[in-house]
């Protein structure tokens, strides 16, 4: 075998080899991402943590209630106002619990 071969088997082989170097490389990163993708899907599900839609139609029924607030004329709007104050301090505060 001549040196200008081996050069070439050389430079043949090297190139194989970086081909699949970027190929793992790249299945590695694609691994971790469904990992992580797995994982953020994971915390969603949590015990404990909301369900999106029972969040929606919270949402959805203070809407309500401040369109209601909006456009009623009467004199009780300041009530009403600061019992929805009282009822978003309430759902916010954090439960005491007993051990």
């Amino acid at each position: 075998m001549e040196f200008g071969e081996f050069m070439g088997l050389a430079v043949a082989m090297g190139s194989i080899v970086g081909v699949i170097s970027i190929i793992t490389k790249t299945y590695l990163r694609r691994l971790e991402h469904k990992e992580r993708i797995a994982e953020i899907g994971a915390q969603g599900a949590k015990p404990g943590s909301p369900d999106r839609s029972d969040v929606i139609e919270r949402l959805e029924h203070r809407i309500r209630v401040l369109e209601r607030i909006a456009t009623d004329k009467s004199e009780n709007v300041a009530a009403q106002i600061e019992a929805l104050r009282d009822e978003r301090v309430a759902l916010t505060a954090p439960t005491k619990e007993t051990v």
